[in-house]
């Protein structure tokens, strides 16, 4: 009789969590996405967030360990994972804040194992989505593009989102391409715009740069409409986000598999608790100190850092 072969470990997607319901149910529809993708290789997914909304992670994580074929934990059994973090860079929350909620969650069930695969940008499909969401309402012209994300502490995650406004210009027939952050970095969105419209630019579209709706996604589009308002003179748009389509579920799945593999290849050349960059050289070899998140109970794990969200 021919053994059977080991189940394939699940697929678990960890993403932050927002107070925007479109935000929830954007998350909702790319999970049954990456799901349908992968109940073809019998692979099953589930996700959940660290905070702000449901399913909380640890739920996610139950899900996949009930579901998970053997004995249970109790009695021995065990459960792998691949963990995926739907991230567009490699900030805080996917370098500390989610691998503390999965070690965590290893706690709870003793026979969990897990494997962590890398944030999901920059990427040639990531690249390819934004210029999309440009073309949607760029009017059929070339305009400067103006590329907004998150923003963050990390100069590593910022130089990211550098790198795909630069990728997103080269080979293609926009003016310019310029960076901006909506929160935590510089420059904020008034000044990317204030910048394009310095370099001459007169038609502008602020590329969203952002998985799903949110709060930070509008307020980016709060914010070129309010500069927009301020100078008639220019033709300002933005962008919808990149949002749950086939794309992005091939790409999670593909982190997936390179993970499996293996061969996560993160690129660690820039991170601060490696290297020594100006102004941030009390960070190299640093322990992580990820912040509380309500979903985790960590009155049950303490640790010794709290960080607040608006």
């Amino acid at each position: 009789m021919t053994p059977l072969s080991e189940p394939k470990p699940a697929l678990l997607l960890a993403a932050h969590g927002t107070r925007d319901q479109a935000g929830v149910d954007g998350f909702a529809a790319l999970a049954g996405r990456v799901g349908k993708l992968a109940a073809a290789d019998g692979i099953r997914v589930a996700g959940g967030f660290i905070e702000l909304s449901a399913p909380a992670l640890r739920e996610a994580v139950a899900d996949l360990a009930a579901a998970s074929p053997g004995p249970p934990a109790a009695a021995g059994g065990k459960t792998s994972m691949v963990a995926v973090p739907l991230m567009l860079s490699a900030a805080g929350h996917a370098k500390g804040d989610i691998p503390a909620a999965l070690a965590r969650e290893r706690s709870r069930h003793h026979g969990l194992t897990w494997t962590y695969g890398r944030p999901l940008g920059p990427h040639p499909a990531l690249i390819d989505l934004l210029d999309k969401r440009v073309a949607a309402v760029g009017g059929g012209t070339s305009p400067a593009v103006l590329v907004v994300g998150r923003g963050s502490t990390d100069p590593d995650a910022n130089a990211d989102v550098v790198k795909t406004a630069r990728l997103l210009w080269e080979g293609r027939d926009y003016p310019l391409a310029e960076t901006a952050f909506v929160s935590l970095a510089r420059p904020d969105v008034a000044e990317g715009l204030e910048r394009c419209r310095l370099l001459g630019a007169r038609q502008i579209v602020v590329a969203r740069y952002f998985l799903f709706p949110g709060v930070l996604p509008d307020r980016v589009a709060e914010q070129a409409t309010a500069y927009a308002a301020a100078h008639p003179e220019l033709d300002i748009r933005y962008t919808d986000v990149l949002g749950d389509c086939d794309e992005i579920a091939a790409l999670v799945y593909e982190r997936y598999h390179e993970a499996l593999a293996g061969d996560i290849r993160m690129n660690c050349d820039m991170c601060v608790y490696r290297i020594a960059m100006p102004g941030f050289e009390h960070r190299v070899g640093a322990p992580q100190h990820p912040h509380d998140h309500p979903h985790d109970h960590v009155h049950d794990f303490p640790h010794p850092h709290t960080r607040a969200h608006g």
